[in-house]
């Protein structure tokens, strides 16, 4: 992925992260990092002749209102290819 080609939501990520705690950073930290080492797998699998799609299989809910979407990759092999 080049630069030209990164998602420009740079800035509104950083306009909403001023607001957070120190707790909050850190988690959002975690949760980039970890997603950019999943995009990293899904391209090396993409370059092994798979097709991947990341689909969310649930919704994690607190207690307090706030959510999140679980995913799980389903995996394609292009059939022309060997083995």
């Amino acid at each position: 992925m080049t630069a030209s080609e990164k998602p420009q939501l740079t800035n509104r990520v950083e306009e909403a992260a001023s607001s957070l705690s120190p707790e909050q950073e850190s988690a959002l930290r975690i949760l980039a990092n970890e997603l950019h080492r999943t995009n990293e797998a899904v391209m090396n699998c993409v370059s092994k002749g798979l097709s991947i799609e990341l689909q969310r299989v649930k919704r994690f809910h607190s207690e307090k209102g706030y959510w999140g979407d679980l995913i799980v990759p389903i995996i394609v092999k292009q059939s022309n290819e060997p083995g």
